[in-house]
């Protein structure tokens, strides 16, 4: 994705490393949790202003959160339930 590393689930990428931070496609309330860490910010890959809305790119700052949010994630992208 975007020539970096990512992880895919179903031909569908949920979460990509870019700029020492981890980037993961989250919807409505995960989304908003990971927006609320400390330097979180929606992923703009272009630098352009125009970020991906549903993508927040989360510091390594958080980086024991990151698995928890790959999970979350890996569920939004597959319409997984969540548990």
């Amino acid at each position: 994705m975007f020539g970096k590393p990512c992880f895919k689930i179903k031909g569908k990428a949920f979460s990509c490393f870019f700029e020492d931070c981890m980037v993961f496609k989250l919807g409505g309330q995960d989304h908003a949790e990971a927006m609320k860490l400390k330097g979180s910010h929606l992923f703009d890959p272009s630098g352009t202003g125009r970020a991906m809305k549903e993508w927040v790119q989360v510091t390594a700052q958080h980086e024991e959160q990151w698995g928890q949010f790959a999970k979350k994630a890996a569920r939004h992208v597959s319409g997984g339930v969540r548990g």
